[in-house]
């Protein structure tokens, strides 16, 4: 058993992505990094969530409708060694999103509410492996971001975030044995500031514009994989994002709704993944995993009324000489939220609802 014939079936947490707490899109996953020789992947998913609530009584208890967009999710790398010891990585992916879209004419409360979060990074690492089966890696993330919303219910207010590019880093280190296909891997990922001109308006009429700072959390990933028979592997992982400090507050939002933010959390997000992994043949792989986030109560935000998650995976990779192919279906069930407003708590209730996330990823190593 070796990490080059088995570690392939423990793909799967990047072949399909599903939002996880907060804004979490990709889990910014640094394995590629652990491939063997010169490798290069590209992988695509695509998220259909469906969410919707219902106002309270005494707001009328209109339905929200759905109020989630599907969206599509890209990652690519290219990792290469340097010498035997020395090794490096190139990795795009799209950390964090989100995608809102009250429908309008529905009588709920935030009918016509809206709002888009986008980003992309560019993640720079070298790893040095030393000769008792430990490695250390490390480099830098530079970061974009861009954000708009509207909320009608608050004097018609909307607002613009132009694109900001920020730096950040990553260090790390990770214990390797190959004879049991073992890799524990253990990877900070540090917070991303910035400095987002803004522009807003109420009911049409432009404010002064601004500048809002955000600052994207601070992470810490756990991933792991071990055999634990011929051919078989148990994968998984622990992620850590300090969302209790992640706040979009701007200027003309704050004043008037005496000093609210956009979007905020409470608490911070552990998600974790658990998995296994067979190997059938020279060519067929599959596996399946489980991943949870706990419910942690309390108010959700109107733009993401989600509390927590439940989910199941199934993946199948396809080896032909140098290229693997990886396809996965998950389903999230979503963690039942309330919203509030000012004057009612809670304003909404929204439950039973999921999402269903279809990836690809190619992978070829030259």
């Amino acid at each position: 058993m070796t990490v080059k014939t088995i570690a392939i079936a423990a793909l799967l947490g990047s072949a399909c992505t599903a939002q996880a707490g907060g804004i979490d899109r990709s889990g910014q996953s640094i394995l590629a990094l652990f491939e063997s020789g010169r490798y290069a992947e590209f992988s695509l998913g695509s998220v259909s969530p469906d969410t919707s609530g219902n106002a309270v009584a005494a707001l009328g208890g209109f339905g929200s409708g759905d109020m989630t967009s599907s969206f599509l999710q890209l990652g690519a790398a290219y990792k290469a060694d340097i010498n035997d010891r020395l090794s490096y990585a190139i990795i795009y992916d799209q950390p964090f999103g989100a995608d809102v879209d009250y429908p309008t004419g529905t009588g709920y409360f935030a009918a016509g509410s809206q709002a888009e979060f986008e980003s992309h990074a560019i993640t720079g690492l070298l790893r040095y492996k030393f000769q008792n089966n430990f490695s250390v890696h490390g480099g830098l993330r530079v970061q974009s971001v861009e954000a708009t919303a509207a909320v009608p219910f608050v004097a018609g207010y909307r607002v613009s975030g132009d694109r900001d590019i920020g730096v950040g880093y990553v260090i790390g280190g990770a214990y390797e044995r190959p004879d049991i296909a073992l890799r524990v891997a253990l990877t900070y990922n540090s917070g991303i500031k910035h400095d987002v001109q803004t522009s807003e308006s109420f009911g049409g009429v432009p404010i002064p514009g601004s500048n809002t700072e955000i600052e994207t959390p601070q992470s810490v990933n756990l991933d792991f994989q071990t055999g634990i028979a011929q051919d078989t592997l148990l994968f998984g992982g622990i992620r850590w994002a300090e969302w209790s400090e992640f706040d979009i507050t701007p200027i003309g939002y704050q004043g008037a709704t005496g000093g609210a933010s956009l979007v905020s959390y409470d608490n911070d997000v552990f998600t974790y993944t658990l998995g296994v992994g067979r190997r059938l043949n020279e060519n067929w792989s599959v596996s399946a995993s489980v991943g949870y986030e706990k419910s942690n109560g309390g108010f959700a935000s109107n733009l993401g009324p989600t509390d927590g998650f439940k989910s199941v995976a199934l993946a199948a990779v396809y080896t032909k000489d140098n290229m693997k192919i990886t396809t996965g279906i998950r389903y999230i069930n979503i963690g039942d939220a309330q919203t509030a407003i000012p004057g009612f708590a809670p304003a909404s209730n929204f439950e039973d609802n999921h999402a269903v996330a279809i990836g690809v990823k190619v992978g070829y190593t030259f």
